[in-house]
């Protein structure tokens, strides 16, 4: 809908409102998302709908906007040693951080690393005890669906 920049205190903020029913807003401030309650109903402008506009927008592509769960992804490999796991991007994306490197030991639930996908952050943690046999993306990598992250065994 609408977005707007804000600076408080020195701290700028990009904020997008992407809802508006009645009283609530639906909005994001640097990607996260939030719904708010204001104290009287916003009330909706009126569009007038242009042919040429609805062809424009039925062209684009459909984002669906459910949240993701914060899945690992981890999935038994064909191609590893029995035993091992490859953990595999749930979602498209960027990696942002790694917290373990080949040798490391971890165990269930622990965050390995963080991928970014539709601005949001999402933990990658393993599913299972295990050390790292190998690491396969480095910090900054762009990632796809269904990689390999990670082998854990």
């Amino acid at each position: 809908m609408k977005k707007y920049k804000f600076t408080i205190h020195g701290n700028t903020y990009e904020t997008e409102i992407t809802n508006v029913e009645g009283s609530v807003l639906n909005i994001e401030i640097n990607g996260t998302p939030y719904e708010v309650t204001v104290d009287k109903e916003i009330k909706q402008p009126v569009a007038i709908v242009n042919p040429a506009a609805i062809a424009a927008a039925s062209a684009r592509p459909v984002v669906n906007t459910t949240p993701v769960p914060d899945v690992s992804g981890i999935k038994p490999s064909g191609g590893s040693s029995a035993g091992d796991n490859e953990v595999k991007s749930p979602l498209p994306g960027t990696v942002i951080n790694i917290f373990v490197k080949t040798g490391d030991t971890v165990k269930t639930g622990q965050k390995i690393m963080v991928l970014e996908a539709m601005k949001m952050e999402n933990n990658i943690d393993a599913e299972k005890d295990g050390v790292i046999k190998s690491i396969k993306v480095k910090q900054g990598d762009a990632v796809m669906e269904g990689d390999t992250l990670f082998v854990i065994g």
